[in-house]
């Protein structure tokens, strides 16, 4: 689902409601069959300002794949392969009104992809000041480029790149 604008909304404590119901609603087959399902991306850490979209790692065995990607298919979701991000496969959704958007991944538990999710978001939970500066940033961003994605990315990358290096994720 591309973003058409960017809005991006002050932290709100519904967000962790919204990806717990986001979970209920995959049901217990594909619960059992994954080892965890994370809440990453700006949502998912306390205070940081984010587009009010949650973000969702299923983390599986390699092996479980074509399991979990049988029972997304029959809750709605399509698989859309990795988007050029190895060690992640996006799954896409139409309708599912009663839910928050959101974005669905499936990553092995060994994904660097997923490494880096979880890195940068417990990095922002425990450096809350730092979160605080990004907050400021992207809602700058949204305010500059409210109809360009593309360019509050690039508006971001900056300070991205920064909390890449401190939690060392770039050397």
């Amino acid at each position: 689902m591309r973003t058409k604008s960017v809005v991006v909304e002050k932290w709100n404590s519904k967000w962790k409601d919204e990806f717990e119901k986001i979970v209920a609603s995959l049901g217990k087959d594909i619960i059992y069959n994954s080892i965890k399902i994370e809440h990453v991306g700006s949502t998912s850490v306390e205070g940081l300002s984010a587009k009010p979209v949650i973000d969702l790692d299923i983390v599986i065995e390699k092996n479980k794949f074509a399991i979990i990607k049988e029972l997304l298919n029959k809750k709605g979701y399509e698989h859309e392969g990795d988007l050029g991000i190895e060690g992640r496969e996006a799954f896409s959704y139409s309708g599912k009104k009663e839910l928050m958007t959101h974005h669905l991944y499936v990553c092995p538990k060994d994904s660097k992809e997923l490494f880096k999710h979880i890195t940068f978001r417990n990095f922002l939970k425990n450096n809350l000041d730092l979160a605080a500066e990004y907050s400021k940033v992207k809602e700058q961003a949204a305010i500059l480029y409210p109809d360009d994605i593309d360019k509050y990315m690039e508006f971001k990358s900056e300070i991205i790149e920064n909390i890449y290096k401190k939690c060392r994720l770039l050397e």
